[in-house]
């Protein structure tokens, strides 16, 4: 089993002024605060032992890969300067110049559950795919996750965005400290909250976030892409495991409540004796306490007022969810596009790739739907399984775009 809580999980069962996101972004923004040595995984075979202990298929390594964690200066969601952390992964070869692959990674709500941070393959499994395959490898940690101050602010798409591009700064600077230089390509991919993410990321760049990266191609899998008409009323069917349904609509209300302010107290959303739950999304409580407080069912935690806020959302919680799903629905992709999925999805449905894949062909962009299969072996969840699946064949895609 899984050692955390995440929309990737399934737990104990889960130097610019340019405009990013609508934030503005200052001098400060990307600077490399400090860089640690973690891994060294000195020969193909190492990494094909680490990635295989959690089933991810080794068969697109190629080199020895060395990970360090950067802590770097960026933004928070209100648009003040902060910290965040990131894992970067380089691949021991003798090339100089590397591409980059950005990858986003699924929900966590314990600080210490971040790729830079843990020690979970899960986690650090894509970055080690990536840069084994030759390419360097950012994996950021979030705002308030990892090394960084403060709470995370779940599915917030815009800080998402500034702390990807940050990282990629950070990184670009302490690659270039190595006498290596990644190249202006950037390859974006996540897995469930990652994969909103990377299409924050590479709607960035397309605007042209930043003077010198630019976006190659972007391979989402298995996200939750369209909250409002998926992700959010599948919560209330057979659809989604039942506890797993009660853990997201929590963490949904609690984050979006401290960003937004979408209800006067928690008493309005949740019942006695559910109340006190936020006090668990601070980052300091572990997967398996959060989902040993829940009730088993969103029934039991909701009151009618909350569960009416979520399936008719209004005012600013109608706005923050707009923006959240505006990543398949306010801009055309002029990169290459794969949505990868696996059917039966019981965290993010499948809607939610169905529904960005007809959004996108809205405004002309041809982004095929990847059936990934199913693997159910990886703790019995199909969701986590497409992670597993998916990585190995985004690697495989952005290696012959890249070729």
């Amino acid at each position: 089993m899984r050692r955390t809580l995440s929309l990737g999980i399934a737990g104990a069962l889960i130097a610019s002024s340019l405009v990013v996101a609508g934030q503005p972004a200052t001098a400060a923004t990307g600077r490399l605060v400090s860089a640690t040595a973690l891994h060294t995984y000195a020969t193909r075979a190492d990494v094909d032992a680490a990635l295989t202990a959690d089933k991810f298929d080794p068969g697109t390594d190629r080199f020895g890969v060395r990970t360090y964690r950067l802590i770097y200066r960026t933004i928070d969601a209100t648009g003040r300067q902060t910290t965040a952390s990131g894992l970067v992964a380089l691949p021991i070869n003798n090339s100089k110049q590397l591409r980059t692959v950005s990858f986003g990674h699924g929900t966590e709500i314990y600080k210490g559950d971040a790729p830079s941070t843990s020690d979970d393959v899960f986690l650090i499994g894509p970055a080690l795919t990536f840069a084994s395959a030759g390419f360097a490898a950012v994996a950021p940690d979030y705002l308030g996750l990892g090394a960084g101050p403060g709470p995370h602010p779940w599915m917030d798409v815009p800080s998402e965005t500034t702390a990807e591009l940050d990282l990629l700064r950070a990184a670009r600077v302490f690659v270039g400290g190595q006498g290596r230089q990644l190249t202006r390509d950037v390859y974006a991919s996540g897995f469930s909250q990652g994969a909103s993410a990377a299409l924050g990321l590479a709607r960035a760049l397309q605007q042209g976030a930043d003077p010198w990266f630019r976006a190659a191609a972007v391979a989402p899998i298995s996200g939750a892409y369209d909250f409002r008409h998926a992700a959010i009323p599948s919560l209330f069917t057979p659809e989604v495991n039942p506890l797993l349904a009660s853990a997201y609509t929590t963490y949904l209300l609690v984050a979006f409540d401290r960003l937004h302010d979408i209800y006067p107290d928690p008493g309005y959303v949740f019942q006695r004796p559910y109340v006190g739950l936020p006090k668990l999304f601070d980052g300091t409580h572990q997967g398996l306490e959060v989902l040993m407080a829940l009730p088993a069912t969103i029934d039991d935690l909701l009151t009618p007022r909350g569960k009416a806020l979520l399936l008719h959302p209004t005012g600013r919680f109608a706005d923050a969810l707009a923006v959240l799903d505006s990543v398949c629905t306010d801009w055309a992709p002029r990169m290459p596009v794969r949505l990868y999925y696996s059917p039966g999805d019981e965290e993010a449905v499948n809607a939610n790739t169905e529904h960005c894949h007809a959004a996108l062909a809205g405004h002309g962009v041809a982004a095929p739907t990847i059936n990934l299969g199913v693997d159910i072996d990886y703790n019995g969840f199909v969701h986590e399984g497409s992670e597993v699946l998916g990585v190995p064949q985004v690697t495989r895609w952005f290696t012959q775009l890249s070729s």
